[in-house]
């Protein structure tokens, strides 16, 4: 059945018009940011297509446009048009976090980058760069891969802190497993850069792990 068979006020961008988006599907928002399906299959069709293959919308997020393009019915046009609304999504939830964003605590660093980080299919070792006042002034991504004590060097991570004249540092990471409980590696590279913080002059506030919607902060644990 394609979309002009649907009664009108039943197609998505009249209900959106209606009824607003929150009373939308996700297949109906993806059909509306598709525009269009094929020959032979509305954009509804299409949706749904695309939502079963990626099983929803987690994979779907963190697809290349290669992948994206494998489906029938998606080109690289409909391909760059979902990458750039999920970017869209992720810097509008970023937004709250603008304008120099402070860490009074654990919480508030796990907040930060929750979102970002606990949908990471791989790794990501992150570094929040603070001020005297604890306000973030920079962040960087500073290691793709499993943790090694041998793989994140303490030069990378102190490297952005004289460059931006730092105060402080806390380190994350993410577990893709979803469980944020602390490995020995984890362990072993928070020591070390806890150690050359101290003789540098640069203090590492925190290592924080982050899991499926849950965190551990080793400070907390005792490690720091």
């Amino acid at each position: 059945m394609l979309i002009r068979d649907y009664e009108k006020n039943d197609r998505p961008r009249e209900r959106l018009v209606n009824d607003g988006p929150e009373s939308l599907s996700t297949q109906e928002l993806l059909a509306i940011i598709l525009r269009t399906g094929t020959k032979n299959e509305s954009v509804l069709q299409l949706s749904n297509q695309i939502l079963k293959h990626f099983d929803g919308l987690r994979m779907l997020m963190n697809a290349s446009i290669e992948e994206m393009i494998s489906i029938k019915g998606i080109g690289v046009t409909k391909a760059i048009q979902l990458i750039a609304s999920f970017e869209l999504g992720k810097r509008i939830n970023r937004l709250q976090f603008e304008d120099r964003y402070s860490i009074k605590s654990p919480d508030d660093c796990a907040k930060y980058m929750m979102d970002e980080m606990r949908f990471l299919q791989q790794e990501h070792f992150v570094c929040l760069y603070l001020n005297t006042k604890n306000q973030i002034i920079a962040r960087e991504t500073i290691f793709i891969g499993s943790l090694n004590a041998s793989i994140v060097h303490p030069r990378e991570v102190f490297k952005e802190a004289f460059r931006r004249s730092a105060a402080s540092i806390i380190c994350l990471h993410n577990h893709p497993s979803g469980d944020p409980s602390p490995s020995r590696e984890d362990i072993d590279v928070t020591k070390r850069l806890v150690e050359c913080g101290k003789i540098i002059g640069i203090e590492l506030l925190d290592h924080i792990i982050i899991g499926e919607h849950k965190y551990v902060s080793l400070k907390e644990k005792g490690y720091l």
